[in-house]
């Protein structure tokens, strides 16, 4: 590399009596554009400057479309700008973000609070990933989620015990603590809770704060615990960015519409939050703004001294020759036009040099080829080394433990090809924290390649923590690991390709009924805890999943069962029970005991799994934040339909007319129990799974039946009463407490009777 420096520097002292060195231009924001609005529209609220494709008014047309209007509300003074029909101030509007004060969620000791509530309904906006959710406190546990077709929820602990503890500029846990969010979200919850209602801290920490913003833009100070106005503080100083972006289409697709919005000398570039949409900027060598006709305006490079001969500007550059009787480069200031001699034996030893110099140029370019190339491999080895490669690889190779690892380590190369580039319609699906591909190898086997978004050290732990587990996991209702790549700056996993999609999609998002039927969500079910169960007791080290889900079982092309997101999965000890861990999981799924001890055992997948039973049984979603209050959380509603004798009522209607009373009964009463909320009253992953089993195989169908004994048996399940103690904590923990104004429960009998089959 430094001979390859040392041959340029030397060819170009040596030529640069006739070389013309590459063009320059100065790019300028909108703001200093000449031309910012459409014609006849103001451009200035109090102290802000509003561009368009930004307007000022409430439907005056100053915008390009509603969404972008700007309300200037004059009651202030000076005036202040806000987004039309939203409660956000804007601060400050940039080329591709938007700047809004900010909203802080507290929680005072002896009062209640905590929740936070953004909402972006409009196309243009999203939160953008620059922001990170920051809680400050020494007792104090912020959550972030969303309820979008993503699923986010994310948070961070914040805790201490004496001021004397907190280090003032660090955000790392101890007083505060911060967590990275995705992009492309339009919807967000901030809720904040006191673990112990700052007891123990209140003599110098008396509140809680959670809120989004921009890290660089707050300094934690051991002193923002006590300080009252710290609320203020944050919101006058900590801004919050949103993402913006024009309508939802790409470049390729608005360039033909009729209201394509880049103006002449622009260019259209597309918005990144995977949103769609696009944004327009000048071409090089022009300023202004791009959204206005005329907007942007060339550059007179001339004017900024850029030449040291004879300047000429032209449209997007500019150019440089020397004066009559002169030579050289015009552009070098100094060294630029020198007085010409034709019979100078300097000028004749210069192209002598020049010439021989050619040839040392071309050699130095074979050398920087070879060491770049073998930049690349040092690179790669580092990304390889820095993701876990050589312990992964040693893990891979040794068999000392009796265990078979059949994972295979792609390169970049492979990976790349197979995705097409990692081409945007190769994306199977977009998660929290990552995208799922569709890639086809080279012997034609079509495989799902997951590819994180954000890379830190967790990520690298939860990658590295995924690997092992499913390289030793040999199950046929585990999805298969195939390999991964550990080359690039963010490791890939490369599994096997599912090609049904998820459990969720078949009961909440109207999958393939006609193939969903009782006997096959039965049997998904007896599948998916065989493979729970194996897990936990059968593999030869016990793996406890810690994100069990609807989302996480997947469908093969025969509606096969198949478990997978291992991200967050743990492996334990054969001498351990439990594992004491930071919470993870999802709200709807996570159970209650884990989340207030912290301890994680086998018994915490029993209860996500019992939630994924009563989402089989009934339809419903686990968390429905649309419902009325009482049936939001669907683990306490099943439980508490049951107490109140209304389980037939909330089952769904292919439930019904297709299951057995036997096989309903069973389900039902075994979702319950692992619903429960003291985990060693719950059943083992290997129970739920025998019982299921068992269910499969009894085939009656008692709804035509009139025993006395089934009867029997529904009124023994129907009233069967649940622990109190479980329904209050369910709601008190999850969704706001409130009476249960439920319909109360027909006679067993009866329900029969109107849900027999004709």
């Amino acid at each position: 590399m430094l001979l390859n420096i040392a041959f340029l520097h030397l060819i170009i002292l040596t030529c640069s009596l006739f070389s013309v060195s590459s063009l320059q231009t100065t790019t300028k924001s909108i703001a200093n554009a000449t031309t910012i609005t459409k014609p006849g529209c103001e451009s200035k609220c109090g102290a802000l400057t509003v561009p368009f494709p930004f307007g000022i008014g409430n439907g005056t047309g100053c915008s390009i479309d509603p969404s972008f209007d700007i309300y200037c509300n004059a009651s202030f003074n000076p005036p202040k700008a806000f987004l039309s029909g939203k409660d956000l101030e804007v601060v400050d509007l940039l080329d591709a973000q938007i700047l809004i004060k900010n909203k802080v969620g507290s929680r005072c000791y002896n009062q209640t609070g905590g929740v936070m509530n953004f909402s972006l309904n409009s196309k243009p906006f999203s939160f953008s990933d620059l922001n990170k959710l920051m809680v400050v406190g020494c007792d104090d546990i912020g959550m972030i989620i969303s309820f979008e077709g993503k699923n986010l929820s994310s948070g961070c602990i914040s805790l201490c015990s004496e001021r004397e503890d907190i280090i003032d500029g660090s955000c790392s846990g101890i007083g505060c603590c911060q967590t990275s969010i995705p992009r492309g979200f339009k919807s967000l919850l901030v809720l904040l809770w006191g673990i112990n209602n700052h007891t123990n801290v209140s003599s110098f920490n008396p509140c809680g704060y959670a809120f989004l913003g921009k890290p660089d833009k707050f300094i934690f100070n051991r002193l923002d615990l006590s300080d009252s106005s710290f609320r203020n503080k944050v919101i006058e100083k900590v801004p919050l960015l949103i993402d913006w972006a024009i309508g939802n289409g790409n470049c390729t697709e608005v360039k033909k519409a009729a209201d394509y919005a880049c103006q002449e000398n622009s260019v259209c570039v597309d918005s990144d939050t995977g949103l769609g949409g696009y944004r327009c900027k000048c071409n090089k060598g022009y300023q202004g703004n791009p959204y206005v006709s005329s907007g942007c305006t060339d550059v007179d490079e001339c004017m900024e001294n850029h030449c040291d001969g004879i300047c000429n500007n032209f449209p997007g550059g500019y150019s440089c020759t020397c004066p009559h009787g002169q030579t050289g480069d015009g552009k070098r200031k100094g060294r630029g036009c020198i007085p010409q001699n034709s019979k100078s034996p300097i000028l004749q030893l210069s192209l002598g040099l020049c010439f021989g110099f050619l040839a040392l140029v071309i050699s130095a370019t074979w050398i920087y080829l070879g060491i770049k190339r073998r930049q690349l491999i040092r690179l790669r080895e580092k990304f390889f080394q820095k993701n876990g490669g050589l312990m992964l690889k040693q893990k891979l190779r040794s068999n000392d433990d009796g265990i078979e690892y059949a994972a295979k380590i792609f390169t970049a190369a492979e990976l790349e090809k197979a995705t097409d580039s990692y081409a945007e319609d190769r994306i199977l699906g977009r998660g929290g924290y990552g995208t799922v591909y569709k890639g086809v190898l080279p012997d034609n086997r079509v495989v799902a390649i997951k590819k994180s978004r954000i890379m830190d050290e967790s990520q690298i732990e939860l990658f590295i923590n995924e690997v092992i587990i499913l390289s030793q996991v040999n199950h046929r209702n585990v999805v298969k690991l195939l390999g991964c790549c550990l080359e690039t700056e963010v490791p890939l996993l490369v599994y096997e390709f599912i090609s049904k999609g998820t459990l969720y999609y078949h009961i909440h998002e109207g999958g393939e009924t006609c193939c969903f039927s009782w006997e096959n969500r039965l049997r998904i079910a007896s599948e998916a805890a065989g493979a729970l169960a194996y897990l936990h007791s059968a593999a030869s080290t016990p793996v406890i999943h810690r994100d069990v889900k609807s989302m996480n079982i997947l469908l093969d092309e025969y509606y096969t069962a198949k478990i997978s997101d291992f991200g967050a999965s743990r492996l334990v000890s054969l001498d351990q029970t439990q594992v004491t861990t930071l919470v993870q999981g999802t709200l709807g799924y996570l159970d209650p005991e884990y989340f207030h001890t912290s301890q994680l055992t086998e018994k915490s997948d029993v209860y996500s799994f019992g939630v994924v039973l009563a989402e089989l049984l009934t339809g419903r979603l686990p968390l429905d934040t649309a419902a009325s209050e009482h049936e939001r959380s669907l683990a306490a509603f099943f439980v508490r339909s049951i107490k109140e004798n209304r389980l037939f009522r909330i089952l769904e209607t292919q439930v019904l007319r297709e299951g057995s009373f036997e096989q309903c009964q069973g389900v039902a009463e075994l979702a319950k129990r692992c619903l429960r909320l003291t985990s060693e009253e719950r059943p083992t992953m290997k129970e739920v799974a025998l019982e299921l089993e068992g269910l499969r195989k009894f085939t009656k169908h008692p709804w035509s039946q009139t025993q006395e004994s089934q009867d029997e048996e529904t009124l023994g399940l129907i009233t069967e009463q649940t622990s109190d103690l479980y329904a209050n904590n369910i709601t008190n923990d999850f969704i706001p407490s409130g009476e249960f104004s439920g319909q109360q429960s027909l006679d067993s009998r009866m329900m029969l009777h109107n849900h027999s089959p004709r």
